[in-house]
């Protein structure tokens, strides 16, 4: 098994451009320079969105991917993704995530700030545990988030950017696309309590499945772990 840390995320390196297009070429040019095939392939969110783009590129080093709720739009929301982006800036031009707390005292204080509370409710215990003590980098003074607050609200301001529609044609392989109940769109609001990625995507695919899990939130591999693994494991 190989799990990537992305750029901006876990012990990768902090450097841009954060926009999602880069994000694919990076997933195919790890899979290229590591000589990999014949790979199963998961990824969730803009790890989706990234697989993804990387399977339109060296999709013979593909077996079938498994993409969980991987904000994917409509097309004709990317036709408006300048309108999209400034929506969510306040006065200062700044996104809500980049004033997210960036740092804890300890790991422990980091699990106790999140139990609980808003998306984070809804984890499994083991699995915010994880997050906490893998999701950070430890300094002199405690522990910061391993991917930063602007990091991660230069990759929320650069999701739209990328129009994978184009590319999804390329993709000959099985993909199966898990996601929960369609959320409304509202300017300003960050809900992750359902799915932003379009209902009719696995139609576009030559060999799609769509899988609708109603009852969980857009954090499906958080709160079910354990039906990513069936997924995996049993496609069908």
């Amino acid at each position: 098994m190989v799990a990537i840390d992305m750029r901006g995320h876990g012990r990768s390196g902090k450097v841009g451009p954060f926009t999602w297009d880069v994000f694919g070429a990076d997933v195919a040019d790890f899979v290229a320079i590591l000589d990999l095939d014949n790979i199963l392939a998961a990824g969730h969110s803009f790890g989706g969105h990234s697989l993804c783009q990387a399977v339109s590129k060296v999709g013979d080093r593909f077996q079938r991917a498994l993409l969980v709720d991987p904000v994917i739009l409509s097309p004709e929301n990317y036709a408006r993704s300048e309108t999209q982006r400034h929506a969510w800036l306040n006065e200062q031009d700044e996104h809500p995530v980049a004033r997210r707390r960036n740092h804890f005292d300890s790991v422990q204080a980091m699990y106790d700030n999140y139990h609980g509370k808003g998306s984070f409710a809804s984890w499994q215990e083991d699995v915010l545990w994880d997050y906490c003590r893998f999701g950070c980098l430890a300094d002199d003074e405690g522990v910061t988030l391993a991917c930063p607050p602007k990091v991660e609200a230069a990759i929320y301001q650069g999701s739209s950017d990328c129009d994978i529609h184009t590319l999804i044609r390329e993709i000959k392989i099985p993909v199966t696309i898990l996601r929960a109940e369609l959320r409304e769109r509202k300017p300003g609001v960050m809900d992750f309590s359902g799915s932003p990625t379009w209902p009719l995507l696995a139609s576009r695919f030559a060999q799609g499945t769509d899988v609708y899990l109603p009852h969980l939130t857009h954090f499906i591999p958080m709160q079910d772990p354990e039906i990513i693994a069936q997924y995996l494991l049993c496609p069908d």
